[in-house]
């Protein structure tokens, strides 16, 4: 795997084997000194052209417990305030040696087009309406870890599924590992189209919250409101939300889900938050040990110099296991997403534009 940009590069086995990398990484976590030296002296730059609090601070983390040297990319203070376009600001981080590029960026196609421009391995980390790849990922191992998988298991994603990549991403990873997916929420926040995706659609929450086993709320977007796809937020709340009242009608094992950030008393209400059936924070932590996974796998095992300055390469079962001594070793199509076409190099704004997308 030389680069994540959408979760329809990934094979079922590709996700087995990121989950068990992800295992021994949560188990380098809970250690005194919570790094390894497996991609010691690769670059990492984080490039987020819409602001970002948990993706871009665990990808921060993720890439520094792998003792990568990280490189944080500040739109607000780069030569794109004075009208650069997307494509050289690419290029010319390209020419500084990195090794990978962790990109969020407003329009979709974004880090198709970005890997086009660099040598360097790319990693979607949310691009427009389209795709959140490694958000479906720590999702499903929040998931695996409380109820063993997803296979035969029923999941609602409810809310503004139109202009959710992390529904998009989700839908496609969940159904692939056996999930039946429901989507639920106003017609006006639906797609135009759903009849190619592999989902049921429901316009009534109350018709699925007793049956599912996992119940994932996306953000309602405030900014929704002045375009008129739902009269108010109290009417959203009293139909789609996730009150106390429709809380207790869950299975007592479902799981509560939400990629966050939350609007309280919205899409869900404070005290369903507290409920211990709700793994937001969960999700939070795995974040990491998945990241540090989609890293490692993407730039493969790390580089050392052994004594006489040769390269050697590192096993990451000899790195996590034996406390960070590394020893030498031998050894579909995506969701269709509405005007994925954008003028990236043309549009210099439009990389500095803020987006408030799931």
């Amino acid at each position: 795997m030389k680069q994540l940009i959408s979760t329809a590069d990934l094979t079922v086995a590709d996700v087995d084997d990121l989950m068990r990398l992800a295992d021994s990484f949560a188990e380098v976590q809970t250690r005194d000194v919570p790094k390894v030296p497996a991609l010691r002296g690769r670059t990492v730059v984080l490039a987020f052209f819409e602001d970002s609090t948990r993706t871009r601070t665990s990808f921060d983390l993720a890439a520094r417990r792998l003792s990568a040297d990280v490189l944080n990319f500040s739109v607000a203070s780069s030569a794109t305030k004075k009208g650069e376009s997307l494509r050289d600001t690419v290029e010319t981080i390209n020419a500084m040696g990195i090794d990978a590029v962790v990109v969020r960026h407003r329009s979709s196609g974004a880090p198709v087009q970005i890997s086009r421009w660099t040598d360097a391995a790319v990693i979607n980390a949310g691009d427009g309406w389209h795709q959140h790849p490694t958000q479906a990922l720590l999702d499903y191992y929040t998931i695996r870890q409380r109820i063993g998988g997803l296979d035969g298991a029923k999941v609602a994603i409810c809310g503004d599924i139109n202009h959710s990549r992390v529904a998009r991403s989700n839908v496609d990873l969940f159904t692939k590992l056996g999930a039946e997916v429901t989507l639920v929420g106003p017609k006006t926040l639906m797609p135009p189209q759903t009849s190619d995706w592999p989902v049921t659609v429901s316009h009534s929450i109350d018709d699925v919250v007793a049956e599912v086993d996992v119940m994932y709320l996306l953000r309602i977007q405030t900014e929704r409101l002045s375009s008129g796809l739902f009269p108010t937020v109290r009417e959203y709340r009293s139909r789609w939300g996730l009150t106390l009242q429709r809380a207790s009608a869950l299975r007592p094992e479902a799981l509560i889900m939400h990629p966050g950030p939350m609007n309280r008393g919205v899409e869900i209400d404070a005290e369903v938050v507290d409920d211990s059936r709700c793994v937001v924070l969960n999700q939070v932590a795995a974040g990491i040990p998945i990241r540090m996974a989609v890293l490692y796998q993407v730039l493969g095992p790390g580089r050392f110099e052994d004594t006489a300055g040769d390269q050697v390469g590192v096993s990451t079962d000899a790195v996590v296991e034996q406390g960070g001594q590394a020893e030498p070793t031998n050894g579909a199509k995506p969701l269709s997403v509405d005007a994925t076409e954008v003028n990236l190099e043309a549009d210099s704004q439009s990389a500095i534009k803020e987006a408030s997308c799931q």
